[in-house]
């Protein structure tokens, strides 16, 4: 099979055969021309869609980074054989931190809005960790400079902006509610029934029309089996992850510890 034929059977969207063909055009010029390659930022759907090129093509040397261990948006950088990572010294991702005064509020939306505001795409922005009065952006290195000094309010709030180290991010702790049940087994449609308080036959309804994903990608069977660790999200009735699996109960069923995202 051709790469062209490839690309289209596995991809979902046109956008999404675009995509792989520019990664899988970095891959190679990693490996022919000995050059390092990086990826823009990828959204944990393309991040998927991505493994899954890579898994077809034997895995070559690569590694997904987002600028810190939880990351959501990551890029996607490979190298050539003869480099190994300790020998990697790019930097592709820099940090910026925006604070505003105490007297102001702002939201991810806000920052968002005021980053493209600034006619840079998405693709360029990874992930937004909005503390109380400041905000630690993620962004190519290549746009580190100029949002440094242009970047100079969202809205009516002025913004002062200056670079900060990676290893000094200010990493908000996501807040959830703990929820403890038992299902009769750890296929999707119980597990989230579970997650989200809802019925199984109304979450297989769900399931079914395409609102659910699970580690950021879409599936629609209400039978895929759900492990420990697993991030399992609804349109519309928000995420929960699977945080544990326990023993069974006095009736069979197996135990669970679900967080609910606030």
């Amino acid at each position: 099979m051709n790469r062209t034929d490839f690309l289209s059977k596995i991809s979902r969207t046109p956008e999404e055969r675009l995509l792989l063909s520019r990664v899988w055009d970095q891959m190679e010029t990693a490996q022919r021309r000995g050059i390092p390659q990086a990826t823009h930022f990828l959204s944990p759907d393309e991040q998927n869609a991505v493994r899954n090129l890579l898994a077809a093509q034997g895995h070559p040397p690569h590694r997904f980074w987002g600028g810190y261990q939880e990351a959501q948006r990551q890029i996607c950088v490979f190298l050539p054989d003869w480099m190994s990572w300790e020998d990697y010294d790019q930097q592709p991702i820099s940090a910026l931190r925006a604070q505003w005064y105490q007297s102001d509020s702002l939201t991810h939306r806000d920052l968002l809005g005021a980053l493209m505001g600034q006619g840079i795409k998405r693709e360029t922005v990874g992930d937004l960790l909005v503390s109380e009065h400041s905000c630690d952006l993620l962004v190519l290195s290549e746009m580190a400079g100029y949002l440094e000094r242009n970047l100079t309010s969202a809205g009516r709030v002025s913004l002062s902006v200056s670079p900060v180290p990676l290893g000094h991010l200010h990493i908000p702790v996501q807040a959830f509610r703990q929820i403890r049940d038992t299902v009769a087994t750890l296929r999707l449609d119980a597990v989230a029934a579970s997650g989200f308080s809802v019925s199984r036959a109304k979450m297989a309804d769900y399931i079914r029309a395409g609102k659910m994903t699970v580690n950021w990608a879409l599936t629609t069977r209400t039978d895929l089996p759900v492990r420990e660790g697993d991030i399992i999200s609804c349109r519309g009735l928000g995420r929960c992850r699977l945080a544990e699996t326990g023993g069974l109960s006095r009736k069979g069923r197996i135990n669970l510890l679900l967080e609910r995202y606030l």
